[in-house]
């Protein structure tokens, strides 16, 4: 009895793919267990997967509170969405190693 391996790459490439509706969009399936995705930017939102050892630093705090202040708890992007530039906040996650 032999084991057909093409047949199950192919089954998981469709189950990712309607996991996703089709779509490029990243799904939660490819962010490692000990990280969050998180979208960032003024204008422009762009998706970040950093370590959730980011959530215990005091500066990131202070990014969470202004998002509490422009969002409340009803992000546009469907995640966590912090309004500040990407050049600081890859300042802050670089600093504490937080990047995946």
């Amino acid at each position: 009895m032999a084991i057909r391996m093409p047949r199950i790459t192919q089954a998981r490439k469709i189950l990712n793919r309607s996991l996703s509706n089709g779509s490029s969009t990243p799904t939660s399936l490819d962010i490692p267990k000990g990280y969050f995705a998180i979208y960032v930017g003024e204008q422009e939102k762009k998706r970040f997967v950093v370590s959730v050892s980011l959530l215990s630093e005091p500066t990131f705090h202070a990014l969470l509170q202004h998002a509490v202040e422009e969002f409340g708890y009803n992000h546009p992007m469907g995640g966590l969405t912090i309004p500040c530039s990407e050049d600081v906040f890859m300042d802050l996650a670089s600093r504490y190693g937080a990047f995946y």
